[in-house]
């Protein structure tokens, strides 16, 4: 059943297994296990960039093609489902207006974009879409009257999908990583503690988009994962380790290439649906920017490219830390102005500091992680299990010379 599921693409590493089960589950059952809106608002951002982070690394991991147009898709289907709203009105049959509408926009611009695949490649390949994604936000920002441009626009999400829409049935959760900081800093206290960390959840509407965002990323990334295990996923590969040679073979590589273009872009567009049904506003600092294709980088980065995995690992790690970091670092910088001594050092772990720390923490992670988390995973389960294999290996002929003798 599971070969069936995974596609035969298991993690490969016990480690890796457990953190992809953790997430799995913390998403799963997040908003019955973390209190508040931060907590929620993240991890429905960890279920919409895992989209973006693994079609994204359908592209780099595993077609090697640069592509800094990948958001301007995103943004397609984010202004797409928001101007479908917004003329046709808060129904659903607007948001699969807007969704049919913005994944064929998607797909003709994409279709062009594979077509300039023809003449450039590599790093110019790059800047053409990087050319094109900027001038596709400029026009953004002065459609005013129909974008809203720097202003942005509100998204009139159905009732049913919205805060207002309240379920019979109530909820009850358990704030888990409440209840474990207050039984280590007051063991004699569990009780109490545990009745603390029961808290009401919102039998909502916007409870119900969350888990709709989760089924959707659960499912596309199971098909992703489907289809680079496919035949067309290995010709991917092939052109990844050596275009030339696949295309000696007999592959028409620019079809490859201009198919996995066309794909990652649609499931960009999807996710832009989500992350507008979501967040119910949208402008284009937060789904066209440069600096969030940077983040999306660093994601596919950080996790592990070639991998998918690695976009599930890298997009939770990523939001995780750009959301909690500055906590951290303010419950930090209190406690060290506490000693005399190191209260210089203080201004140093600031919430201000959070992208200094931020850029430390990449660093470290490229520099003891440079496969990625993932990749590095892999690796050193591989070389575990070499090294078992080995000892099995000298044991059996220690033992066969052994009976010889």
């Amino acid at each position: 059943m599971m070969d069936w599921i995974l596609s035969g693409d298991y993690p490969r590493s016990r480690i890796l297994t457990a953190l992809l089960v953790a997430i799995f589950v913390g998403l799963g059952l997040g908003p019955f296990l973390f209190d508040g809106v931060v907590a929620f608002r993240t991890m429905g951002m960890i279920c919409i960039f895992i989209i973006v982070v693994a079609s994204y690394d359908l592209m780099l991991g595993y077609t090697h093609v640069v592509s800094f147009a990948h958001l301007m898709f995103f943004g397609f289907g984010a202004y797409g489902v928001a101007i479908a709203l917004d003329t046709m009105g808060s129904g659903f049959t607007a948001i699969f207006v807007g969704l049919g509408a913005s994944l064929a926009v998607s797909v003709i611009t994409a279709l062009l974009l594979g077509l300039l695949s023809l003449r450039v490649k590599a790093i110019f390949f790059a800047l053409v879409t990087l050319a094109i994604a900027f001038s596709f936000m400029v026009l953004v920002n002065q459609l005013y009257h129909i974008t809203g441009g720097e202003d942005g626009m509100r998204v009139a999400v159905p009732r049913e999908l919205g805060p207002a829409f309240r379920m019979e049935h109530s909820g009850t959760g358990f704030a888990l990583l409440n209840w474990l900081w207050g039984v280590v800093t007051n063991p004699l206290a569990v009780g109490e503690v545990t009745r603390e960390a029961l808290f009401d959840v919102r039998m909502n509407g916007q409870l119900l988009m969350y888990y709709v965002s989760f089924v959707l990323a659960t499912g596309l990334f199971l098909f992703m994962l489907r289809l680079v295990n496919s035949p067309f996923g290995k010709v991917l590969m092939a052109i990844r380790e050596n275009e030339f040679r696949a295309e000696a073979l007999g592959y028409r590589t620019v079809f490859y290439r201009t198919a996995v273009v066309v794909v990652a872009s649609a499931f960009a567009t999807v996710a832009g649906v989500l992350f507008a049904l979501v967040t119910r506003y949208i402008t284009p600092g937060v789904t066209l920017d440069f600096e969030l294709a940077v983040f999306v980088l660093l994601m596919c980065v950080i996790g592990g490219m070639g991998t998918l995995y690695g976009a599930v690992i890298g997009a939770t790690v990523f939001l995780v830390a750009q959301t909690y970091l500055q906590d951290l670092l303010g419950v930090l910088s209190g406690w060290i102005a506490e000693v005399p001594l190191m209260q210089p050092a203080a201004a140093l772990f600031s919430e201000e500091r959070w992208l200094l720390w931020f850029g430390v923490l990449f660093v470290l992670s490229v520099y003891f992680f440079p496969a990625g988390i993932v990749g590095q995973l892999r690796a050193w389960a591989a070389r575990r299990d070499a090294g078992a294999a080995g000892t099995k290996e000298q044991g059996g002929a220690a033992e066969a010379a052994g009976e010889q003798s």
